[in-house]
């Protein structure tokens, strides 16, 4: 079965065929396209959702800032804990990495950022407007992080984080955000569970990667599988809002 490696090396020799040289003009501007394109792509299509009462674009631009400001307390605290798991956990280290490094600190530095600058928004009136936020915030976390990962790295490996990173970053956190807008106009606790579930898929989707084989292949359905389920909250907080009365 070929593994995660395996895609990256043939997709390498797949971009042969460009008729630019690397670093080029063309090339930086093929890999902002590859790093940043999926992802708006993605957000326009949630954002289309909400056709009935749509959100001020300045908002939607902001919460992307906003994922490009997350980026820095997710690198900074990923940094430590990095070094932490090192020092005292060594055994253990690709899973800690894979859940606290890259899940739990990146999904809570966006959860952060969304619940103290959008949740008070007299704008943020909607349980949908929770998840268009944080799909926003989310986006721009995955832009920014792909530009880094595109320094010095292959347009394969951009191609792949196009196709499998950005989902995993607005379905991980659109389900977040569900639980996020819930907690706004209900329990403020419940902004953790919706933490948990995004750390969860976050997560497995992290551990899949780092076994480096078959395994690999198993982030394609827990995509399908997270998608489907963003979807089905989608869906229901519009029929909610609708008979709440806030759309």
């Amino acid at each position: 079965m070929i593994n995660f490696r395996q895609w990256i090396i043939l997709l390498k020799d797949m971009t042969h065929w460009l008729p630019f040289e690397p670093m080029s003009l063309e090339y930086i501007a093929l890999t902002v396209a590859l790093a940043a394109g999926p992802a708006l792509i993605l957000l326009r299509i949630i954002y289309k959702k909400d056709r009935r009462k749509p959100e001020p674009p300045r908002l939607v631009f902001f919460s992307i800032l906003l994922g490009f400001a997350s980026t820095i307390p997710a690198l900074i605290l990923g940094s430590i804990s990095n070094r932490l798991i090192t020092q005292f956990y060594p055994q253990h280290y690709l899973l800690l990495t894979a859940f606290v490094t890259a899940a739990l600190i990146e999904e809570g530095s966006k959860m952060t950022m969304v619940y103290r600058y959008l949740v008070p928004k007299t704008s943020f009136d909607e349980v949908t407007d929770g998840i268009l936020y944080t799909a926003g915030t989310s986006m721009g976390f995955a832009i920014l992080e792909n530009l880094l990962y595109s320094a010095g790295n292959p347009l394969s490996l951009m191609l792949l984080r196009g196709v499998t990173a950005v989902p995993l970053h607005a379905t991980a956190s659109g389900i977040m955000a569900n639980w996020i807008a819930r907690a706004k106009f209900g329990n403020a606790n419940l902004r953790f569970i919706g933490l948990f579930h995004a750390v969860l898929i976050h997560g497995t989707y992290n551990a899949l990667l780092f076994t480096s084989s078959g395994f690999s292949l198993l982030v394609i359905p827990l995509l399908l599988f997270s998608w489907r389920k963003l979807k089905r909250l989608i869906d229901r907080a519009l029929l909610e809002d609708r008979f709440h009365g806030r759309s």
